[in-house]
């Protein structure tokens, strides 16, 4: 993982407040609104899933991050508090999907998981496969070596369940 995505990490693990000095993950490629926004929830679920502090807390925290004022606001909040919001419902969702228990999992790849599920749940207007590889991507930034890999194929499992009619469709075409 590149040094500054620890140090963001590190930050926000430390529960230190970012700053106009955080950096992005790939701070070359051109980002949508939405795809900041997601980056941002990602960051925002990560300090969640570490230190269990208050979501208005971390959202206030984040909407002073260098950049915020290029994301998608609206779109930042249905992840960030709708992920957080039905955790236990998507939790559940994927459970039978993974090979591990959810605590054994990295913070990163939890967190793109848990944004990929609310999304294929909850954001019908976006395409499934749009959710998955922008899921993939996040962890590609943001996470490990091979997470986006681990959570290409859960959100692939999850999209069949939770979008089962639009995956139909676009196979008979």
């Amino acid at each position: 993982m590149p040094c500054r995505v620890l140090l963001c990490l590190n930050e926000l693990q430390a529960g230190k407040t970012m700053t106009n000095k955080t950096l992005h993950a790939n701070p070359s490629k051109s980002r949508t609104p939405r795809h900041r926004a997601r980056e941002f929830a990602l960051q925002g679920l990560y300090q969640w899933l570490l230190n269990n502090e208050d979501v208005t807390a971390i959202s206030e925290n984040i909407r002073q991050a260098h950049g915020f004022d290029k994301a998608d606001a609206e779109h930042f909040n249905s992840l960030l508090y709708g992920a957080i919001k039905d955790v236990t419902t998507l939790r559940a969702g994927l459970e039978p999907l993974i090979d591990r228990k959810i605590s054994e999992l990295s913070p990163v790849e939890h967190a793109a998981l848990l944004i990929g599920a609310f999304e294929l749940q909850n954001h019908v207007e976006i395409p499934y496969r749009v959710v998955i590889n922008e899921a993939v991507e996040l962890t590609k930034s943001f996470g490990g070596i091979d997470g986006h890999k681990y959570v290409n194929g859960v959100l692939d499992k999850f999209a069949a369940k939770a979008r089962a009619t639009e995956i139909g469709a676009g196979k008979k075409s």
